[in-house]
Order: structure tokens, then C-alpha cells, then sequence
């Protein structure tokens, strides 16, 4: 049985104000290619369909199409998905009833018995190969809110066990172990989820700190040994988790930040056999949307640096407006530049290109503008306060009259519109 891994979709996402509607159809057109030349017998969307709880009408409908267009040409084909923390589990699993009859099975949240407990039979989906038999048994877990977990025992509390990553455990060892009831020989068990992994490489720009943060990391030990496959989402990077290489985040399959442009994208094929992962290979998702960073690297430039790399910046004149490449500018700056927003937007004019994000370092301190703020109680300090005090910390004296005019004016207009 093949299967194909992906997450992090995001559909409906914008980067600083541009819709990425475009580069998310290209991007699942070529996935429809991928299913079918590749001889794909499941798909696994390992949550963050969406980029947020109340998804735009083009997200929606990039997604109803993709798995109508999916079914039709890979009939057989078995779908799964699962929520994850950008998505509203309930909206999610909203046309189940006629998705299920797809062949589509979608898990929003963990499911309930008449009791009101945790039913994990309820997350079982059989996968079949290419011959209509059983392969594996998915147990396919969305992302687990607080909520959803497990008090723990008193014994538990007093030995100062943690709540979250125990909670996490014990569901995912009832669902495990409704998956085990039922393999059959030969069956593979694969686990999915959505969650930060310990030691995992973030994508700062993009990513939320899902249950705890970096205190609440989950030890792949969570996972049980025996599961051949588990499928997570929500890192954007691409990796295994820890020394398992069977537990493994498939990446995002666009860069979601400016900071995720060097690394590639990818989904992911994992092979099974007799019930045990026979192999795993990385696809990589075509750009089909540069990002330029002046000067690169995640260095920072001089404004005139800065600026003569954008007028020398070679663009495509013939490309349409969806394809234009997204510009980041990354200027250090020794004093303040009032003007430096147009000198960038100037050289950009009438080219094939989106500016996105100007982003700003004042030089001697190694810091960005953003992280430089001074150390007081905002409420005992007036906003001219705060904006000289932060302007002494990096320049000599008071800023130039012009200046603290256009900061006073700045104020007016957010007291105005608030």
C-alpha cells in the first residue's frame, strides 16, 4: 500500500495582505497529478486545512473541488483528515455525511459514546492497497485542545506529572490500542496528529505554540512502538522526529512566512508491506511563487545597498500578476529614515513585483526595531515618553522636530480611530 502524507495546507492564507489563492490551485493541481502518477492508495492531510476557523468561499472551494476532482480520477483512492489548531474541527467535519459516502473520512474532534466518554473506535479508518484489501488501519487523531484530555490521577498530580503531555499520552494509548483490536496480520498500524514534537525545528514567523509551547513539547514516546507510521502536522519544516523515522512531519507544501523560503517543500510517499514501512520518499512541491529577500540570507543592508539591489533586481516582465514574485527588503539603518517606505515602494514602481515586508534593524544594537522596545510599566508613561526614551537608547539627543511631528501625528490618527 502507498500513501501519501501531507499537512499544512493553510488555504485561505495571505502573506502581508496578498491572497495565495492562486499558488494553493496550482499546488493542488499538481498534487492531483502526483495521486495518480504515483499510484497513490490513501492520502493522509494531516490537519491545518484551513488558515483559519472561518475559512474564505475560495478556500472552500479550492478544497470541496480538490477532493471531487481526487475521487474521480483515483476512484479507490481512501481520504483522510483531520483538524488541526487553525481549524474549527465542528465546521470541518460539517459535510461528513456526504463525504463519507465519498470515501472521504474527516475527524474534527475526538469522538463520544452515549456516555459522554472517549469512543476511539470512532478514529478507525481501514485503508486498502491497490487490489481492494485492508493494508492498514489509520487512527486518525486531530489536534488535541486541553479539553479533550484526561484528568490525571491524584497519585499522578502528587508526583508532579504533567498534565498536558500525560493527557496526550493516555489518548493516544486508547486510540492505539482500539487500532490494535483491530489489525488483522499483515495490517499496518499509522497514527495521525497534530502537535509540537520536542526538539522539532520551528517556523517562528508562521507557526502558533500549540498547547503549552515550548514547555509542553511532546516526547515522541507518546507514540507507541509498534505503530508502523504516524503522520503529523503542524511544524512547516519538513523532518522525523527525533530517531524515529516512521514518526514524521510532512512540511508545509508552500512557504507560509518569508523566513520558510530557503528550505524546500515537500509532501510525502510512504510504502508499507506485511504491516511495516517499506520505505519513504520526499516529493517536492514545485514554487510556483518566488520570494526575493534583498539581501538574502537573512542578512540586513544599507539603504543605498538596499535600494540599488532592488533597481538591479532582474524580474519577468511577461509574468501575470498571480506569479509576480513577493519582495522582502531588509534594511539596517544607523537613524531613523522618515522617507524610507517610499524610497523602497519607488523602486519597485511598475515592475512585476509585490512588496511585502520592510524589515528594519538599527545598527549597533543587533536588534530588530520590533524587539527594541524599552523596559517600563507602559501605563505610567505617556506614548512621547516611550518614543523618546526608545529614540535616546539608540541616537544622540532628541529627534529632529519634523520627526516627533510625525510620531504626534501617528498617535491622533490610532486615538482617532479607536
Amino acid at each position: 500500500m502507498r500513501l501519501l502524507h501531507t499537512a499544512d495546507w493553510h488555504l485561505g492564507q495571505t502573506l502581508h495582505g496578498f491572497a495565495r489563492d492562486h499558488e494553493h490551485a496550482r499546488f493542488l493541481d499538481w498534487l492531483l497529478d502526483r495521486l495518480e502518477d504515483r499510484a497513490v492508495d490513501a492520502l493522509v492531510i494531516a490537519g491545518d486545512v484551513f488558515d483559519g476557523q472561518n475559512p474564505p468561499i475560495p478556500a472552500l472551494r479550492l478544497f470541496y473541488r480538490f477532493l471531487a476532482k481526487a475521487k474521480a480520477r483515483c476512484p479507490a483512492l481512501d481520504i483522510v483528515v483531520v483538524a488541526g489548531n487553525h481549524d474549527s474541527g465542528s465546521r470541518l467535519e460539517a459535510p461528513s455525511p456526504l463525504l463519507t459516502e465519498m470515501g472521504v473520512r474527516v475527524v474534527g474532534a475526538l469522538p463520544v459514546g452515549e456516555d459522554g466518554s472517549f469512543a476511539p473506535d470512532g478514529l478507525l479508518v481501514p485503508l486498502t492497497d491497490g487490489h481492494g484489501r485492508i493494508a492498514a488501519r489509520c487512527v486518525a487523531v486531530p489536534y488535541l485542545r486541553p479539553a479533550d484530555l484526561p484528568p490525571l490521577t491524584e497519585e499522578e498530580v502528587a508526583a508532579g506529572a504533567d498534565p498536558l503531555i500525560e493527557g496526550v499520552r493516555r489518548v493516544y494509548e486508547a486510540a492505539a490500542e482500539a487500532g490494535r483490536r483491530a489489525l488483522q496480520p499483515g495490517e499496518a498500524l499509522i497514527l495521525t496528529g497534530h502537535c509540537y514534537m520536542r526538539d522539532g525545528a520551528l517556523s517562528e514567523l508562521s507557526e502558533r505554540k500549540v498547547l503549552g509551547g515550548n514547555q509542553h513539547a511532546l516526547p515522541v514516546n507518546v507514540f507507541p512502538e509498534d505503530a508502523a507510521y504516524v503522520a503529523l502536522g503542524h511544524l512547516h519544516r519538513a523532518q522525523a522526529v527525533g530517531a524515529r523515522e516512521s514518526v514524521r512531519y510532512s512540511g508545509s507544501p508552500l512557504p507560509l512566512a518569508v523566513d520558510e523560503e530557503p528550505y524546500p517543500h515537500q509532501v510525502v510517499l510512504a510504502d508499507f508491506a506485511e504491516g511495516r514501512l517499506a520505505g519513504v520518499e520526499a516529493l517536492r512541491v514545485p514554487r510556483f511563487v518566488a520570494i526575493r529577500r534583498i539581501p538574502g540570507g537573512g542578512r540586513f543592508a544599507a539603504p543605498e545597498d538596499a535600494l540599488a539591489a532592488l533597481t538591479a533586481l532582474e524580474l519577468d516582465d511577461s509574468l501575470p500578476r498571480d506569479v509576480w514574485p513577493y519582495v522582502e527588503v531588509s534594511v539596517e539603518l544607523p537613524s531613523p529614515r522618515p522617507a524610507l517606505r517610499e524610497e523602497v515602494v519607488a523602486a519597485l514602481a511598475g515592475r512585476p513585483a509585490r512588496l511585502v515586508k520592510i524589515a528594519l534593524r538599527l545598527t549597533g544594537s543587533g536588534e530588530a526595531l520590533a524587539e527594541s522596545a524599552p523596559l517600563a510599566d507602559l501605563a505610567d508613561l505617556a506614548p512621547q515618553d516611550v518614543f523618546l526614551r526608545l529614540y535616546r537608547r539608540h541616537h544622540d539627543g532628541d529627534p529632529e522636530p519634523a520627526l516627533l511631528a510625525a510620531f504626534h501625528e501617528l498617535v491622533a490618527a490610532v486615538q482617532e480611530g479607536a
